[in-house]
């Protein structure tokens, strides 16, 4: 089975209360053609190791500059395309915006915006992400 590996970021605004983070909705579609509201991520360049990725592609979906402040785990699933199995784990960072524009996101992606993490564990396409930003919520009421 082929393996897929890409790189995110949860991007929470530092000034935000509550807490909130960058959502973005692809232009790609889910496998029944709904629009997907998802984490931005991506798969790394050659040579590029995961954090360097991560924020590559945060940068590029969502237009903000963002700094990693930890680890928030792996998340591994498989999907279908053009009729085969992938099986895909994408590693995410909690980052924290530092600069850029949400208008300033690339043509693979049709929105990008801010959302409390309160909604978007709720919110969010998929269940892996959704416990991603279940970690972050934890974190926080914990520290």
């Amino acid at each position: 089975m082929p393996r897929e590996f890409s790189c995110g970021g949860l991007v929470l605004d530092p000034e935000s209360t509550p807490p909130a983070c960058i959502v973005i909705v692809p232009t790609r579609r889910a496998a029944d053609g709904s629009k997907v509201l998802a984490l931005p991520k991506g798969h790394p360049d050659p040579g590029e190791d995961a954090e360097t990725a991560a924020l590559r592609e945060v940068h590029e979906e969502t237009g903000i500059e963002a700094e990693i402040h930890a680890p928030l785990g792996e998340v591994s699933y498989r999907y279908q395309r053009n009729g085969r199995t992938i099986a895909k784990t994408v590693r995410y960072f909690l980052m924290e915006a530092k600069d850029g524009s949400l208008e300033d996101h690339d043509h693979e992606v049709e929105l990008a915006r801010w959302m409390p993490l309160t909604e978007a564990v709720e919110a969010l396409t998929y269940a892996g992400e959704r416990k991603i930003v279940q970690r972050a919520l934890d974190a926080a009421d914990n520290g």
